[in-house]
């Protein structure tokens, strides 16, 4: 007799039927997804708020290291040492925004769901263990009485 040895096959289509494999993916999709919606309260809602502020482009911003600084439209230096710092400071502010968006609208929400859930789940299982603890209070009380019935009967004969 000869035992079958695991091809590749085999152990590719183990490797895609594993949970976490599945979950991954979905959650990759979902993330793609929500990134649209992340997006459009970034772009829609939040930027304007931010633009009445100031400026939606902070691009404009930068120092000049070595005069003089020219940079064409296109982002080409034509000459000195610029520091482009207002597109560190946009897209700092752009991940703050979106990580405040996300937190706001899907964490901290999902997260009070969760504790909700908990909290039920927590609350039926202790009224679970009252109703058997009551239940071995009142098993215990008629063991007493029966020991005790015995005892005093045993007494009479």
């Amino acid at each position: 007799m000869s035992e079958k040895k695991p091809n590749v096959w085999d152990g590719f289509k183990a490797f895609l039927m594993r949970g976490n494999v599945v979950d991954l993916a979905v959650a990759v999709v979902i993330g793609a997804a929500f990134t649209n919606i992340v997006n459009s309260v970034v772009k829609g809602v939040i930027n304007p708020l931010v633009g009445a502020i100031g400026t939606k482009n902070l691009d404009n911003y930068s120092s000049c290291l070595k005069d003089p600084c020219k940079v064409a439209a296109d982002g080409t230096v034509k000459s000195g040492i610029p520091i482009m710092w207002g597109t560190v400071l946009g897209a700092t502010l752009s991940f703050v925004i979106t990580a405040a968006v996300v937190y706001f609208l899907m964490v901290l929400p999902m997260s009070k769901y969760l504790a909700r859930q908990e909290a039920r789940r927590k609350a039926k299982e202790g009224t679970h263990e009252i109703i058997e603890v009551t239940e071995l209070e009142v098993l215990k009380e008629i063991r007493d009485a029966l020991v005790a019935q015995r005892g005093s009967g045993h007494d009479e004969r």
